[in-house]
């Protein structure tokens, strides 16, 4: 049985659990090692006692460079009981640094994987820290065996023109996990769309302000014939007063954390639309992930809201599907749905749910391929014979 060391920024993401989930269904073995942005150790994660390399804070990049160097030190005894990886996945720029100082304390030639699913602002600065910190990628990325990755847009505008890793490039979707196998054939029933208030949902990280502001805006002026229900984890550390914020507003409610995937029809279901859109890191980051949200969304029959101009965007555009906003205004929104009704939202969400559930959600079969992948790079000594970035 493949052994994965698992190093991560942040134990308790809810992608962590995904990615261990996909790592353990597809038939690895785990170790998890992490930082917490809690202020106590996480003594679960699917089964999993997490080995704690200590307390982080969001938005803290001073705070994380700190620990980061500190645990350097001491990964070695952090690290004592484990048993020798036959791989390790680094999961962020920081956890790529401890991943080559725990392959130091095992003494052994382990391969790394490199997990980036986000582009941090920082690494895109075109001042001496941005260009420090994409040199450091380099030096730390400089023998990576894999690099996995959610957006081809990240590819395209990030990794390829820096040449940030030369290693061969997975594409791991940020998909929705079905704990069965999905049948080609299988299809939601299309039910019979409901009455307004018409529902948008806004789930996982809520984290842009923007976006927050810009529904508000526009349930207001449509006077609740739109409501917006928010479900996740909002970055305190980017809105502190989320909670009277939302509190405050008439047609805007939150309704807290929610389990994935336990939880996704239900809340899914409950919304019409899905909230597809993100300024947290406009004009780069967010302009070039593929969210959560919009598979997840999109399994259950949510209608996703998009800004055109983004990977988001395009991906919907060629498939024909979801509603696309030409600016970021209540006004642009009130031209895209204000006139809403149930025969045209019935086709829209008729030609979501027309998609093979397989676009949206990965199952048992990809999750041993992806293991499978992993296993052979233990075999291959030196470079892989894959193409790599050009």
């Amino acid at each position: 049985m493949l052994h994965v060391l698992y190093l991560v920024h942040d134990v308790s993401d809810p992608a962590v659990r995904r990615r261990i989930t996909m790592l353990r269904t597809g038939g690895a073995r785990v170790t998890l090692a992490g930082f917490r942005r809690a202020a106590t150790p996480i003594a679960d994660i699917e089964g999993l006692r997490p080995i704690d390399l200590g307390a982080t804070r969001d938005g803290r990049f001073a705070q994380r460079l700190v620990a980061v160097a500190k645990t350097a030190v001491s990964i070695g005894s952090k690290l004592r009981d484990v048993p020798k990886p036959d791989i390790i996945i680094a999961r962020n720029l920081e956890m790529l640094a401890l991943g080559r100082r725990a392959r130091s304390a095992f003494g052994a030639a382990v391969p790394i994987v490199y997990e980036c699913l986000d582009i941090h602002r920082l690494v895109l600065r075109d001042d001496v820290l941005g260009k420090a910190l994409r040199a450091t990628e380099r030096h730390l990325a400089r023998d990576v065996r894999l690099l996995v990755t959610s957006s081809p847009a990240f590819i395209a505008n990030y990794f390829k023109p820096f040449r940030q890793v030369a290693a061969p490039v997975e594409l791991v979707e940020n998909k929705y996990f079905e704990a069965a196998a999905i049948l080609p054939a299988e299809r939601e029933a299309v039910e019979a769309p409901l009455a307004p208030p018409w529902r948008i949902g806004w789930f996982g990280a809520l984290r842009c302000r923007r976006s927050l502001e810009l529904l508000a805006g526009f349930t207001r002026h449509t006077e609740g014939r739109f409501e917006i229900v928010l479900r996740g984890r909002p970055a305190l550390s980017e809105f502190p007063d989320f909670h009277a914020f939302v509190d405050a507003e008439p047609y805007m409610s939150f309704r807290g954390p929610y389990r994935n995937p336990e939880d996704m029809a239900a809340i899914y279901h409950d919304v019409h639309f899905s909230w597809a859109i993100d300024f947290f890191e406009e004009g780069q980051n967010s302009e070039w992930l593929l969210p959560n949200r919009l598979y997840e969304g999109c399994r259950f029959g949510a209608v996703p809201i998009s800004m055109d101009n983004t990977e988001t965007g395009r991906f919907l555009r060629q498939r024909d599907i979801g509603v696309l906003l030409p600016q970021a205004t209540p006004e642009a929104l009130e031209t895209a749905l204000g006139g809403m009704e149930q025969h045209r939202f019935g086709r829209l969400k008729a030609r979501v749910l027309a998609h093979n559930p397989r676009m949206w959600s990965y199952d048992r079969s990809d999750c041993g391929a992806l293991v499978e992948k992993l296993r052979r790079l233990t075999t291959v000594r030196g470079p892989l014979a894959t193409e790599a970035l050009a």
